[in-house]
């Protein structure tokens, strides 16, 4: 049996399986920023402001008018994890949450029923350059749980395990462990109504940094009936069970056999996702994933009458004040400072 199914080139976004919707990777190499935390006015020259998703000079502006990022927009069906590995995300919601995460935190947010969200970046260094490299991951949320009341949990760094794997050489790879159990390492639980808080469901969430020529194994799933796929993202090559495989490509693997990986002469780094399918329909039309095109009009309905609880903040891209470290105001209240 192929140990290998499928290797295509990566897009924009990155295309996944089922359980998994879709993974929007953005990597920026934002300047410096002014006393609002914004971008300097020299910086807007040239740019389709509001629309902008054209790298150039090295960052975009994305739906951002005056800080770079996404301005309240809602969501409604399905999750979002949002993997920070630089930079800060600046999170504001319709129901009052707030909070500020940054390098090696995850923001695990359930839209359920419906939610208005803001993710700008900040641009919190007026004397420096403001890099910033996130993962947007979407994964659905099965029939069950389409209405489930809408929240967020952090996964703050400290809680990640970081696993150590060194080879016969000496040389390491990290395995950030974010959702499910790598080796019997667990990662932290998810929000209670999510696809992957069932450990039934074989959900694998890992960011993988190999060093040059290291090698490594990537274990078979414990759990039957999975998809299993690979993003090399960044590096010089990889070799797969014998495959050269070039970076900025996307690996489909067997689930039920162990992977052999072997890096080249950079630095690699990989994302793995890893669920079993919900095997329902899927309708989504922009930020409202359902199961029929009836619920899909019913979701638009109910937006256009409710807002999702309208929105509390006096911006739509609303961002925290500038010294204010990393920390969650979750929507019943409670606080959590870092």
């Amino acid at each position: 049996m192929t140990k290998i199914k499928n290797i295509k080139p990566l897009g924009f976004p990155w295309e996944t399986k089922d359980p998994f919707l879709f993974c929007a990777y953005h990597k920026d190499d934002f300047p410096a920023g002014d006393e609002q935390m914004g971008m300097p006015k020299k910086e807007f020259i040239g740019r389709n402001i509001g629309q902008d998703f054209v790298i150039k000079d090295g960052f975009r502006m994305y739906h951002g008018r005056r800080v770079p990022g996404f301005p309240y927009h809602p969501h409604k069906g399905f999750e979002t994890i949002t993997i920070n590995k630089e930079g800060f995300v600046d999170h504001t919601d319709s129901l009052g949450g707030a909070g500020r995460f940054g390098e090696g935190d995850v923001q695990w947010m359930t839209a359920g029923k419906g939610i208005l969200h803001s993710e700008m970046f900040p641009l919190i260094h007026q004397d420096k350059k403001n890099p910033l490299e996130i993962f947007q991951i979407w994964l659905n949320l099965p029939k069950v749980s389409k209405l489930v009341e809408p929240h967020f949990k952090m996964l703050w760094k400290d809680m990640i395990p970081v696993i150590t794997e060194t080879d016969d050489l000496g040389n390491k790879t990290f395995i950030d462990v974010i959702a499910g159990n790598y080796k019997g390492t667990q990662a932290p639980d998810t929000t209670p109504d999510s696809w992957a808080a069932n450990p039934a469901n074989g959900v694998e969430v890992l960011t993988i940094k190999m060093e040059a020529n290291a090698t490594f194994t990537l274990p078979a799933s414990t759990v039957k009936g999975v998809h299993k796929t690979l993003y090399f993202y960044q590096g010089d090559h990889l070799v797969i069970e014998e495959n050269k495989i070039p970076k900025e490509s996307i690996i489909e693997v067997n689930p039920e056999e162990a992977i052999s990986i072997q890096n080249g002469s950079k630095e690699a780094f990989l994302l793995v996702l890893q669920g079993k399918p919900l095997n329902e329909p899927v309708v989504q039309y922009g930020p409202f994933v359902m199961n029929t095109d009836a619920e899909i009009q019913e979701a638009f309905h109910e937006y256009q009458t409710t807002q999702f609880g309208g929105w509390p903040w006096p911006e739509q891209e609303q961002t925290h004040a500038k010294e204010k470290g990393r920390f969650a105001i979750h929507i019943d209240g409670r606080e959590e400072i870092k």
